[in-house]
């Protein structure tokens, strides 16, 4: 997934203000009180919050996968 495509808002956020954030859009589609044009809105969101989750969890296991290559090169 191309980073391009994450808004600056969202790249800014940490996982947990993501996560918030995914669970009340996910509230909100839910209810029985939202309409199409907010639910495919929120659901476009929701898109864009998965992919900088994807692309953050990416980077994080580069990290780790570089220290442990590093760890193990030391013993």
């Amino acid at each position: 997934m191309k980073n391009e495509n994450i808004p600056e808002n969202t790249k800014s956020k940490s996982i947990k203000e993501i996560k918030d954030e995914i669970n009340q859009i996910l509230e909100k589609l839910e209810s029985k009180e939202t309409n199409l044009s907010d639910s495919m809105n929120d659901y476009a969101r929701l898109i864009s919050l998965n992919k900088h989750i994807d692309t953050l969890f990416k980077k994080r296991n580069k990290e780790i996968s570089f220290i442990g290559k590093k760890t193990k090169k030391n013993f």
